[in-house]
Parts: structure tokens; C-alpha cells; sequence
């Protein structure tokens, strides 16, 4: 079993192709949307992760070459920066997926990276500036 992040550019002439549908349906692939910039007629992104067995990741990836979608392998994860961080709690209360919260009866903020989604809302929140975003993208597949 894969589990692995890719951001997909889609060219223009791809962007109304389903896309996800055969992902899923020809390759037996569970995909996870994390962040999509797609319009009508116009080069789309696509950031999501794809689980299912390592065959069909692997025939998928090619499909989608063949299709004309440039596919970027994604190491993205957000950083807590420990001793930035004044324990105001903006994270906790805008991360969609409890990675932030609050430890009791401390009231001090915890994160947990397994829940995180990346989906950088704590970024904008955070006014001590303790999260932080690490990204290497750069890997062409």
C-alpha cells in the first residue's frame, strides 16, 4: 500500500477531463483533495494525496503522463516552531482536524503532525508566526 502527496498541473485542454474519476474507478485509488485551483479553459492545480497499492499508483502516474498532466511529488509538512509559540490558542480553533489543540488543565497548545492535512489555516492564524510550512516539491515524477 502508497500513500503519497503529488501536486497535478493540469494544461488547459486537460482541465475539463475526469480526471479524478478514473483515478479512482480504473486504478482503485482513494484520493484525498487537499487544495485545487481548477478553471474552465485555464492551466488548473490540483494538490492531493493518492493511496492504493503500489501497481496501480504506478500505472496511474503513467496514465496521467500520457494525459499531458505534469505530476510533482509533494513533501509538505507544517512546523511548530515550539518556542515562537505564546499558547493563544488561533491555531486550535481554526485547524479543521484537532493536529492543534489545547492540553488540559495546562492550556497549552499541542500538535500533533499525524492529524495535520497541511492544509496551512493555522499559517494566516498564528500572530506569533510559530507555524511554518516546509515544502520540497521540486520532485518531478
Amino acid at each position: 500500500m502508497i500513500k503519497q502527496k503529488i501536486v497535478l498541473r493540469f494544461p488547459p485542454h486537460v482541465v475539463e477531463q475526469p480526471t479524478i474519476y478514473h483515478l479512482i474507478k480504473d486504478y482503485d485509488l482513494m484520493v484525498n483533495i487537499l487544495r485545487a485551483d481548477i478553471n474552465p479553459r485555464k492551466e488548473g492545480r490540483l494538490m492531493m494525496e493518492l493511496s492504493g497499492s503500489e501497481s496501480n499508483y504506478q500505472r496511474a502516474l503513467e496514465w496521467m503522463k500520457e494525459q499531458g498532466l505534469k505530476i510533482i511529488s509533494l513533501e509538505q509538512q507544517i512546523i511548530w516552531q515550539q518556542d515562537r509559540c505564546t499558547h493563544c490558542g488561533a491555531c486550535t480553533v481554526i485547524c479543521p482536524t484537532g493536529a492543534l489543540c489545547f492540553t488540559r488543565p495546562e492550556m497549552t497548545v499541542r500538535f500533533a503532525e499525524e492529524k495535520c492535512v497541511v492544509c496551512e489555516l493555522c499559517l494566516r492564524a498564528c500572530p506569533a508566526r510559530a507555524m511554518e510550512t516546509l515544502v520540497d516539491s521540486e520532485n518531478s515524477l
